[in-house]
């Protein structure tokens, strides 16, 4: 039995097509919740970019963070395209995830 936690892979923003974050984390609906109740200090606290508009799962921690890796050395197209393609009305897909 593998007992590796299964990692994940995010970006969130502040309102469409503006700041973008990237990160990863092994619980992403707790993760979520900390940027959205500002608990965390930092880049996202600063520019209120607390909106998740892409999420994938990943099988470990460590392909989580590789994705990760991945995703923030793309340009900022691929970014937004990676939103768009699996939510092109730029919800906050938190609700669907709790």
């Amino acid at each position: 039995m593998n007992d590796e936690k299964k990692g994940y892979v995010y970006i969130l923003f502040n309102k469409r097509n503006g700041t973008l974050y990237i990160g990863v984390t092994s619980n992403l609906i707790k993760r979520v919740y900390e940027h959205k109740t500002k608990a965390v200090e930092g880049f996202t606290n600063r520019y209120g970019v607390d909106k998740l508009g892409y999420y994938e799962e990943c099988d470990s921690i460590i392909s989580a963070i590789e994705r990760e890796k991945q995703i923030k050395s793309g340009t900022r197209k691929k970014k937004l395209d990676l939103i768009e393609s699996i939510n092109p009305e730029w919800k906050d897909l938190y609700d669907e995830i709790i």
